[in-house]
């Protein structure tokens, strides 16, 4: 077979291919189209990846009480990123419960400055309930130590946990203040100061 090479529109004709399965014209552009997805029951052993991710902040400053869950001035973030990817989570004063089951990362941040008084601590715990929220416990927390002397001197601080949601209907989280002396904690509609980031990281 002679190929015959064309260089004004760089193609080869003279070209032929041969199958005993395949004949000339057999395979059309709409059979290629056709057959361009995968069928998940082909598939076995990969999983979708991230499939929801959730973003809450409190949108005030606010004093609180010793041991006082943030039950208020809640809001999803909507600077940026104005929705929640997949379901997201729901809040009802300071509790939030999960979409579905799977594995979380839970991440808190916070900020603020100590208005008055000596030394003393402020912080946040990271606590889980499994059982709609009639008891809970602390699983992480996040705890800054702050100096008397300059004018109301700042601290921020971040932790966070994995959680096993094994029921969606039953598991929550609330975020609770510990310190030891009157601090005000920094809050904004338009700026992550206070709040916490939901991350589902795949299946229980």
């Amino acid at each position: 077979m002679a190929l015959t090479f064309d260089g004004s529109n760089n193609t080869i004709t003279g070209l032929q291919i041969n199958s005993a399965n395949i004949v000339d014209g057999s395979i059309v552009n709409s059979d290629v189209n056709a057959s361009a997805a995968i069928a998940s029951t082909k598939l076995s052993g990969i999983t979708s990846g991230i499939t929801m991710a959730d973003q809450w902040r409190v949108t005030a400053d606010f004093t609180p009480s010793q041991a006082s869950t943030i039950t208020s001035n809640w809001e999803r973030n909507d600077n940026y990123f104005d929705f929640s990817l997949g379901s997201g989570m729901s809040e009802s004063s300071g509790q939030f419960t999960f979409p579905q089951t799977g594995i979380y990362k839970v991440t808190v941040f916070y900020g603020g400055y100590k208005s008055s008084g000596s030394s003393s601590y402020s912080g946040v715990q990271l606590r889980v309930s499994s059982d709609s929220g009639s008891s809970y416990t602390n699983i992480a927390a996040s705890y800054q130590s702050i100096i008397a002397g300059p004018t109301n001197p700042h601290f921020s601080g971040v932790t966070d946990a994995l959680i096993d949601v094994t029921n969606a209907s039953t598991f929550r989280v609330k975020l609770l203040i510990d310190r030891n002396s009157e601090t005000v904690f920094f809050g904004s509609s338009t700026g992550n100061y206070t709040g916490v980031t939901f991350i589902r990281l795949g299946d229980t």
